[in-house]
């Protein structure tokens, strides 16, 4: 038997901060398609980024999924940390998980239908995924004969974390290397920081509510999504704000001055965009 709420103020506010959490990284993921489709070009967006964001957001679906219906995997977790702690995972995860791999299925899918230049996925990044996914059957066969089922999502969980704090790396690199944010979109940034933050807030409410900081450990990956994301944002928006501010013409239009090589035939013009 689980925990309930004691104030129903707190319950509220749980679910509010946890719903506009979800809001805010579900359309996170619009900016950069939106700006795909505008441009006809991935030139700026790192495939790799990619590439390690679907596999994070599928791990984390499973672990959301698994952890909010099923009975039995509940049941394990009461066993682990008490029957009167309360689930760690609401509605608004399991959703937010489920749009997340769908529109990053979306973006990856626009990589192969516009321009990207001399852009690929690289070696390292395929592996990294064959890796962890071969990783993850293994430990499914490893799980099966014990119905050890709170272990196999944990395992999912530490690979949603994993590929978080590995996924933006390449992007941050990528900026770094061509002194530019253009083509990576800020609004993007500016929403996924706002998720993370209402994110960690709603679990902090959880705790204030039960008087116990098990929520935070019960469910690490979701606690540590949420501070990577702080941290890698912050260091987005320093790049796009303060270290490569886009330079604008006398109409406004973002002037790209590195030379890019499309995808079907090659163009002498520095590319122009409205970013």
């Amino acid at each position: 038997m689980s925990s309930s709420w004691n104030s129903v103020g707190l319950e509220v506010f749980y679910q509010v901060l946890g719903w506009i959490a979800f809001f805010a990284w579900s359309i996170s993921f619009y900016p950069q398609v939106i700006l795909n489709y505008k441009r006809k070009s991935v030139v700026g967006l790192n495939f790799d980024f990619v590439v390690l964001n679907l596999t994070k957001h599928s791990s984390y679906l499973i672990y959301n999924a698994a952890l909010f219906f099923s009975p039995v995997i509940q049941r394990q977790y009461h066993d682990k940390y008490g029957v009167n702690e309360m689930i760690p995972v609401a509605a608004n995860d399991v959703a937010f998980s489920l749009h997340a791999v769908a529109l990053t299925a979306f973006t990856l899918s626009q990589v192969f239908i516009y321009e990207r230049g001399n852009q690929k996925v690289s070696k390292v990044c395929i592996s990294i995924t064959a890796i962890v996914w071969t990783a993850a059957i293994i430990c499914l066969i490893i799980a099966w004969p014990k119905s050890n089922w709170l272990w196999l999502i944990d395992v999912f969980s530490s690979i949603q974390v994993t590929m978080t704090a590995i996924k933006y790396i390449p992007q941050a690199v990528m900026n770094f290397k061509r002194k530019s944010t253009i083509g990576w979109s800020i609004g993007n940034i500016i929403l996924d920081l706002t998720g993370g933050v209402l994110n960690f807030g709603q679990m902090g409410v959880q705790s204030i509510d039960q008087h116990t900081l098990v929520n935070f450990y019960g469910n690490i990956g979701k606690t540590l999504l949420s501070l990577e994301v702080v941290f890698f944002d912050v260091i987005f928006i320093i790049q796009h704000y303060v270290l490569y501010p886009v330079k604008r013409d006398e109409n406004g239009k973002a002037i790209i001055s590195e030379r890019v090589t499309p995808l079907i035939r090659p163009s002498d013009k520095p590319e122009e965009d409205n970013v």
